[in-house]
């Protein structure tokens, strides 16, 4: 009973620690180019030829963690989740002493994930990417905004768009700056983010 108690009491440290981690900063105009780009090695191919030239390399050189990591997101987006979360969870495996590298496989990975229907999976890649360095990149509040919404976390979601909001007004005050803003991002997900956009515009939380 008393290990129960300890375990109990263990698992909801972690869980107030987790939503701690969750709660936005004032402010977000760091750069994060270097974990926001997508990740293709290879460029100029489609369909099988495509596939064909990742895996080879793949199997050629293990320790190839882009080329793993695109062929990642390639089975991902046709639809084959369980091989994608596989080859994604290699290419976190070897980029685990290359911090700059691990960020860029977990943010594409989560966004593989959000649009493979699985937001909470996304947010696990996403949220160990808050705090770090840059401490406070520009790409958090919308991403952070979206998948809280669409885990039904309406209030988390509303502070992180307050949070983009306190940063540059007047491009987050109206969403016919999506497209500009969130170029990379599909018309459903700006049409989410709209949603947030409303309930934020109907009761912009205060700061803190």
């Amino acid at each position: 009973m008393k290990k129960s108690c300890i375990a109990f009491a263990l698992w909801l440290a972690w869980t107030c620690a987790n939503a701690q981690s969750l709660a936005p900063q004032e402010f977000y105009f760091d750069e994060d180019a270097s974990t926001t780009r997508p990740i293709a090695v290879v460029t100029g191919l489609e369909g099988d030829a495509l596939v064909n030239q990742l895996a080879a390399t793949v199997q050629r050189r293990p320790e190839d963690i882009e080329s793993r990591a695109q062929l990642a997101h390639v089975a991902m987006q046709n639809q084959r989740i369980e091989l994608g979360n596989e080859l994604y969870a290699a290419a976190l495996r070897n980029a685990r002493s290359n911090k700059r590298l691990s960020r860029t496989v977990a943010w594409n990975y989560g966004w593989d994930l959000y649009r493979a229907g699985q937001p909470q999976q996304a947010l696990e890649q996403w949220q160990p990417l808050l705090g770090g360095w840059p401490s406070a990149p520009s790409w958090q509040p919308p991403t952070l905004a979206l998948v809280l919404w669409k885990l039904g976390r309406r209030a988390d979601a509303v502070a992180w768009y307050a949070a983009a909001a306190r940063t540059e007004p007047a491009r987050w005050g109206d969403p016919a700056n999506f497209p500009a803003l969130l170029p990379d991002w599909r018309e459903d997900e700006r049409a989410t983010l709209a949603e947030v956009f409303a309930a934020w515009q109907a009761a912009p939380p205060s700061w803190p």
